[in-house]
């Protein structure tokens, strides 16, 4: 059993996960880290960190300090390292997705993977309901791991899954992000589907040296 529990997650994600370790021990400590800050304060021998859906990296130096594995809980299987899986995935009409735990390295989606929740995908899927049903997958694994890897003396196994696949970046995003001129309509809508949904996405196109900025009408 670790000293303290460190949970680097959001503010919103932070007391459900929260309140559900507490059903397993009322006596750890949690103590909830949102970024680098809180993490140089809180990271110290005998803890262990737990990150769910979060986009920090945390330095290798860090990592050596707790003394012991830290573990991340992300949507994406092993196939999808990186950023933005479910839009790739998405795109490449996927029958089957997930979330993945792993340990964690000093480099992204590297780590030894202890853990996968698999589902099916409806057909027809986009970026958003597939992001949807990550999470939910995500949360799944969460609850069945994360109280073990708080409260077990034994180290957590890796399973048999491999990290697989390209792994992608912003730059990949944005890229699929900005339509070539010449777009026929079933790439289009293809790339609507799994990488404009998000509504922070800017969809952009190029004519002449000039980009231009789409815009959808509800």
């Amino acid at each position: 059993m670790s000293s303290a529990l460190i949970l680097l997650t959001g503010h919103r994600e932070a007391p459900y996960l929260i309140d559900y370790l507490r059903g397993y021990s009322t006596t750890l400590p949690i103590i909830h880290a949102t970024d680098l800050e809180d993490l140089e304060r809180e990271c110290l021998p005998g803890r262990v960190l737990i990150a769910f859906c979060t986009a920090v990296i945390v330095p290798v130096g860090l990592l050596d300090r707790l003394e012991r594995p830290a573990f991340n809980f992300h949507p994406g299987p092993p196939t999808y390292p990186g950023r933005h899986p479910e839009s790739f995935a998405a795109y490449d009409g996927v029958t089957r997705f997930g979330a993945t735990s792993h340990v964690m390295v000093p480099r992204v989606d590297e780590g030894p993977i202890v853990g996968v929740e698999w589902f099916d995908v409806p057909p027809g899927t986009g970026q958003m309901m597939l992001a949807d049903l990550a999470f939910q997958a995500t949360l799944r694994l969460f609850a069945r791991q994360a109280p073990i890897m708080a409260l077990s003396l034994q180290p957590m196994k890796p399973i048999a899954e491999r990290w697989s696949g390209r792994k992608t970046c912003r730059r990949d995003y944005d890229r699929m992000t900005d339509l070539p001129p010449d777009i026929d309509a079933a790439e289009f809508d293809r790339r609507l589907r799994s990488f404009g949904e998000d509504p922070e996405t800017r969809i952009t196109v190029t004519l002449h040296g000039r980009r231009f900025v789409l815009e959808q009408e509800v």
